[in-house]
């Protein structure tokens, strides 16, 4: 019997459901508790015991990976980002690596949308003073004032200019490879480079995946070329966004705000000064918040783990009936 080592922290309080399923495959589990990821040390506890897994963004960098070799054969990623992943250490020990594409984008591109709201008609701010005994009116304006920058024009930042469109933005892209032209002339997206972007974007939300290109994309360069009332959306990894720079423009006034849902240190340290900070929105690595899709990226992570160790399973559809056998 093969063992998987279950470390997806959302799927973990399921495993009920699905531990018989893995089981009537011949797959036994190692389960255990899990905050928000595990690190080197605490997947290295575990080297050597497992032949596969079902991960969140655990670090399995190449040290691990290799400590976790031979044994350990296929990494089914519970999401779509694989950057904590050392790729090619994992090719390097024949670990086959598998995810789910397009996993979150509804959820996190709603997310994106709602931060442009509260920001654009200043909601938090108006109900904060309200309770306070306040009776101040700010000053608002509507999306369809507003251009929007998005930074990285995949699956998630389609979605979100599909969205912005319905509100009348202005759209601007940009991206290091070519998108379609056919999307990019069906909802009026003009590509262009990121200083034209960072200055001309009241709305800049960042949806590049997290590579070395991407790292620090964001920094104190790029943020000096804002207009003053720009806001910066992160809602796809923290390290695209170098955060002492975000905080000192912040902190100066060089930028409006910034709504924030990924750090580059998670949990986000509680003496991190954009916690006191009345002009940002935080969240706790929570764009993805959505039970329904949540459901589908359970299955999809056990059926892709399955797939990889030649398991013939039909489809995704037929191993949720398996469930109820």
């Amino acid at each position: 019997m093969k063992t998987i080592l279950v470390t997806a922290p959302y799927i973990l309080p399921h495993m009920d459901r699905f531990r018989p399923v893995l089981n009537k495959f011949g797959f036994d589990t190692i389960e255990p508790k899990v905050f928000e990821r595990f690190s080197e040390e605490e997947i290295l506890r575990y080297a050597g015991q497992f032949d596969g897994t079902i991960c969140g963004d655990d670090r399995y960098t190449p040290s691990v990976i290799e400590a976790c070799s031979p044994r350990l054969k296929v990494i089914s990623k519970w999401g779509t980002g694989v950057d904590s992943i050392d790729a090619e250490a994992a090719s390097l020990f024949g670990i086959s690596i598998l995810r789910t594409p397009n996993a979150f984008t509804v959820p996190v591109a709603e997310s994106v949308l709602g931060y442009m709201l509260a920001f654009s008609r200043q909601l938090p701010w108006l109900d904060r003073g309200m309770k306070a005994g306040q009776w101040h009116k700010s000053i608002g304006k509507t999306l369809s004032e507003c251009t929007l920058g998005i930074i990285g024009v995949g699956n998630v930042g389609k979605a979100v200019l599909r969205r912005a469109r319905q509100f009348g933005m202005r759209l601007l892209g940009n991206d290091i490879v070519e998108i379609e032209p056919d999307f990019l002339l069906e909802f009026g997206v003009e590509m262009t480079d990121l200083a034209t972007l960072m200055e001309k974007s009241d709305f800049i939300s960042v949806n590049c995946t997290l590579n070395p290109s991407s790292h620090h994309l964001i920094n104190a360069d790029s943020l000096s070329l804002c207009k003053p009332d720009a806001i910066i959306i992160n809602t796809a990894r923290g390290p695209i966004v170098e955060e002492q720079a975000l905080i000192h423009s912040l902190s100066i006034g060089q930028i409006g705000g910034a709504a924030l849902d990924v750090f580059e240190v998670e949990p986000l340290p509680l003496d991190s000064p954009l916690m006191k900070m009345d002009n940002v929105m935080l969240a706790p690595h929570n764009s993805n918040s959505s039970p329904y899709f949540w459901e589908r990226v359970h299955w999809n992570t056990i059926f892709n783990l399955l797939k990889a160790f030649q398991i013939d399973i039909k489809d995704v559809d037929l191993l949720r009936k398996m469930e109820k056998l």
